[in-house]
């Protein structure tokens, strides 16, 4: 899941970070209007913790009622703290999650959050561990580091020729 950073947020000791769910300051976090189905559902998130390698990291998220599909971008385990929501994966399975429910979606996964008035959880995301991936993103990454020149293919070899950036 995507989710913006708590505004002024700092890190004095990214090894040990503490603090109630209350605490983390929350910023809007608008859902893609197109994946609404139903209502008019306002979401706010913010940043608890990131790892310190940059693959996880830990967010509170709210959100009013209606209904929505999502997409997960990442890896992510919730926790439900407040509230209560009615997730459909696309083959029709349905489950209501509520305060000390726990679930997992693997990155890509698509369902239907159905919201009657609100809920709260804690995500843990995580950075999938696709070596084929983060090779493109680094040769991308690369790319673009080179201010007015074109990698070619000559430079990246084979691996160029391989994986398209």
């Amino acid at each position: 899941m995507s989710m913006p950073s708590s505004a002024g947020s700092s890190f004095a000791n990214p090894e040990f970070i503490a603090g109630r769910p209350d605490d983390v300051i929350l910023v809007d976090a608008p859902i893609n209007p197109e994946w609404i189905v139903e209502g008019n559902p306002r979401a706010r998130a913010g940043l608890h913790s990131p790892s310190v390698d940059g693959n996880a990291s830990t967010h509170i998220w709210e959100c009013t009622a209606g209904t929505f599909w999502w997409t997960f971008h990442d890896e992510e385990t919730v926790f439900i703290l407040e509230g209560q929501v009615r997730v459909t994966t696309p083959n029709g399975e349905t489950r209501t999650l509520q305060p000390g429910d726990i679930a997992y979606f693997a990155e890509g996964t698509k369902a239907l959050w159905d919201i009657d008035d609100y809920v709260k959880k804690v995500a843990f995301c995580r950075k999938s561990s696709n070596p084929i991936k983060q090779l493109r993103a680094m040769l991308g990454r690369m790319r673009r580091a080179v201010v007015g020149e074109v990698v070619s293919v000559r430079v990246l070899g084979t691996i160029g020729v391989t994986l398209p950036l």
